[in-house]
């Protein structure tokens, strides 16, 4: 196990920075995940990390030692790719034991290594089939079984569920938290999948454009997003953002928009005039009981029916689409004319329309 520390890292590719001014720390046995849309250098961190990669200008540190020159083998980390890097020529109980014969350990030690590795990933059927003869799921399992078997410091997972079906993602995931719960290594994994991030993480690293957004644990980040990059990246549904103007009327303030008025409290801090975008949880909006008291009005545009639960589509005046996560039965269809409350209890988020990210500005409680 290894504590990591990435110190002010930059990297760049020509003109481009991948990466910019990036520090961040990973406790000694945690499973932080790097999350953020493609291209906003998670993977490229990684690789810095892993040593596959050198950064520009900053430190990595491993139990504070800098490792920044030093070559993957010697960082003692493993890694889990989309793609299971299997060679299809050997079989599975080769393809785990192959580091541990380069490292000269004895056919004995190789032998029972290789067989915990694969207990540890239920893959010990597999051992003698090829990699041509495994499923998508089996061949990760092999591929993880390959990673572990070496006992690493820190074990790093770029998005290795990408390429399979939901179900066996739900089973794998599952898996693959209370492996390293197990184990106590420290783990690093990258996805741009918030579902993933949300359920497997001790915490969770957004990034956008080369920069870190927030970091902080899955309930942490949902319920105090930072910015209004990490509100609209975050939950499932993400959170509606709703872009308008902050007025005083009678001495309250309202936040507007075209068919939106919805008054705020606790407000103070923000002058009247400021264009803002005001955020709210799917799970915060209910259905008006008469258009007179809808704080939203708007045009249904789709209903999900999910059991438990239903989602109801709309589109504001302004074309912002809404959605607002409702009890199973929803009666809406499709082209009606609907409108939202905020639900008692609710928390609103006020972005900045200004800056880069949208910064937070204030959280409301009604």
């Amino acid at each position: 196990m290894a504590a990591i520390t990435v110190d002010r890292v930059a990297k760049t590719f020509g003109p481009h920075r991948a990466i910019d001014d990036l520090s961040l720390t990973v406790a000694n046995g945690e499973l932080l995940v790097l999350l953020g849309p493609s291209g906003c250098g998670k993977t490229t961190t990684m690789n810095c990390i892993a040593g596959l990669e050198m950064p520009s200008t900053g430190r990595i540190l491993f139990d504070g030692n800098d490792v920044t020159v030093m070559p993957p083998h010697q960082r003692n980390v493993a890694m889990v790719f989309q793609a299971s890097t299997l060679y299809p020529h050997l079989t599975a109980r080769e393809n785990i034991a192959m580091s541990l014969r380069f490292a000269g350990m004895s056919r004995h030690d190789v032998r029972n290594r290789v067989e915990e590795a694969a207990a540890t990933v239920d893959a010990t059927a597999l051992l003698d089939k090829h990699p041509g003869q495994l499923s998508g799921g089996e061949r990760q399992r092999v591929a993880t079984a390959k990673a572990i078997v070496r006992h690493p410091s820190v074990f790093l997972l770029d998005e290795p569920l990408a390429s399979l079906d939901a179900a066996l993602r739900l089973t794998l995931r599952a898996e693959l938290v209370n492996l390293q719960k197990r184990l106590g290594t420290t783990m690093i994994f990258v996805t741009h999948d918030q579902t993933e991030a949300m359920t497997m993480g001790d915490r969770i690293a957004i990034m956008r454009s080369g920069h870190l957004e927030q970091v902080g644990a899955p309930d942490e980040i949902y319920a105090r997003p930072e910015t209004g990059f990490v509100a609209a990246f975050i939950g499932s549904p993400p959170m509606n953002l709703i872009h308008g103007v902050i007025l005083e009327e009678g001495g309250e303030r309202m936040f507007t928009a075209a068919g939106v008025r919805i008054r705020l409290r606790e407000a103070d801090k923000v002058s009247p005039g400021k264009e803002v975008v005001l955020g709210v949880r799917p799970e915060h909006l209910a259905v008006a009981d008469t258009s007179e008291t809808a704080a939203i009005s708007a045009k249904v545009f789709a209903v999900e029916h999910l059991g438990r639960e239903s989602i109801l589509i709309a589109d504001s005046a302004d074309g912002t689409r809404l959605r607002a996560m409702l009890a199973p039965g929803v009666g809406q269809r499709v082209d009606e004319s609907v409108g939202f409350v905020v639900r008692d209890g609710a928390t609103l988020h006020l972005f900045d329309n200004g800056l880069p990210g949208q910064p937070l500005i204030a959280r409301l409680h009604r």
